[in-house]
């Protein structure tokens, strides 16, 4: 593949060699050394327009560890605050010789667009509230590793839903790889028609999580409250955080994931964060072993 812009573009079988070659990967970053030179000569960039810390910093370390050069640009240390544009950025980028570029943006699309005026590779690390195909396929990695198979799986998503990219991302691939979706959230957090998707939808956090094999929570963005989205965090907690109570509703081997950063105490109480059934430090290891197998499958 060219590009990595979406998971709604790749098929099952990508998934699963992207997988696999992260598997692959994991030994070696687990091992003393860390060190690879598959990726020598190569250079990659990490443009971000949005804050980030795990993302950009496992890109950044999957580039490392492969033995590639590493640079960041953050929009607020660049031309783009001078008024350049994305095209002319990725043109810039391009004449510089990069590989690979790493993008997060505000709007969606964004990644799309700069793979038009680039030669190299474009990964999408979160476009607006459209994807975040690296996150899933760690998701997806961290889930493989708990259940072997994802035929038959019961997902649950609980969250803000409606502006989350990391729920589309996930929903496209979990259905593509068989397992079964449901999502959970206020009305008001929840995106319309969202059912074409073929998930169950429900504004019942018992009900999503009973029987659930994988509680996968979103990150409410404290700055919604601000709209009047929900009432208060002390309520949403009441009625849609995870706690142990919630968890025990669960299959009694359910892992519980959160793509970080967490709020601790509002999408999940601090003794579920730090619980037996949560695999979020798990899920930051293979961030960085997913990362490192596309940089590797896109220069090669």
């Amino acid at each position: 593949m060219k590009h990595l812009l979406g998971i709604k573009q790749l098929s099952a079988e990508d998934i699963f060699a992207i997988l696999d070659r992260a598997e692959v990967m994991k030994k070696e970053v687990l091992q003393a050394g860390k060190k690879d030179s598959c990726l020598s000569g190569k250079c990659i960039i990490t443009l971000f327009y949005e804050n980030s810390t795990r993302t950009r910093l496992s890109f950044e370390l999957a580039s490392k560890y492969l033995g590639a050069t590493a640079a960041n640009i953050t929009a607020s240390g660049s031309s783009v605050v001078k008024g350049e544009t994305l095209a002319d950025t990725g043109k810039t980028i391009d004449e510089m010789g990069a590989d690979v570029v790493v993008i997060r943006h505000s709007a969606s699309g964004a990644p799309h667009m700069l793979s038009n005026y680039t030669r190299a590779s474009v990964v999408n690390a979160g476009d607006g509230m459209n994807e975040h195909p690296t996150q899933a396929l760690l998701d997806f990695m961290t889930m493989r590793e708990k259940f072997g198979s994802f035929d038959g799986l019961k997902v649950s998503i609980v969250g803000d839903v409606k502006h989350s990219r990391v729920a589309r991302s996930n929903i496209y691939g979990l259905k593509k790889l068989g397992a079964d979706v449901t999502v959970c959230a206020p009305h008001t957090l929840m995106p319309a028609e969202i059912e074409r998707l073929g998930v169950t939808v429900t504004q019942d956090a018992d009900s999503a999580v009973n029987n659930a094999d994988v509680i996968m929570c979103l990150r409410i963005q404290l700055e919604r409250q601000k709209s009047g989205l929900f009432p208060s965090v002390r309520e949403y907690h009441k009625l849609f955080g995870i706690n142990n109570r919630r968890v025990a509703l669960a299959k009694p081997n359910a892992i519980v994931m959160h793509p970080g950063p967490v709020n601790r105490g509002v999408e999940l109480s601090a003794d579920v964060a730090d619980g037996p059934q949560s695999v979020i430090g798990g899920q930051v290891t293979n961030g960085v072993c997913v990362r490192m197998a596309v940089l590797d499958m896109l220069t090669h």
